[in-house]
């Protein structure tokens, strides 16, 4: 087996379900598949900044599908996000993105 094809097969780019509990009690659940180093850039580069939330916030906006595979967030709605929904809530959706299938250590979670 080539190298390439041993990688892209370890990759198991399938998404996964990922469950984050709300402030007010309630959870919210969405798929995600792991992140590629694609994705990566292209997060960065419309993040048009080198600030890590507004990476963050693209890389969930970008990655976050239902359980048919649909985007739940679009573009436009960035804004809407960062103005009218709890920095906790923004902030765990965002990081359960970035931890992929690893669960955050404790200094992870408060960064």
């Amino acid at each position: 087996m080539r190298a390439l094809d041993r990688l892209k097969k370890a990759a198991n780019l399938v998404p996964a379900k990922k469950t984050v509990e709300l402030s007010d009690g309630t959870t919210f659940e969405f798929y995600c598949s792991p992140l590629t180093m694609a994705e990566r850039e292209k997060a960065q580069k419309d993040a048009g900044s080198e600030e890590a939330t507004a990476f963050a916030l693209q890389l969930l906006v970008q990655k976050a599908k239902d359980e048919t595979g649909l985007a739940l967030f679009k573009a436009g709605e960035i804004a809407e996000l960062k103005n009218e929904v709890r920095d906790a809530d923004l902030q765990s959706l965002m990081l359960a993105v970035i931890t992929g299938d690893k669960t955050p250590t404790e200094e992870e979670a408060k960064k």
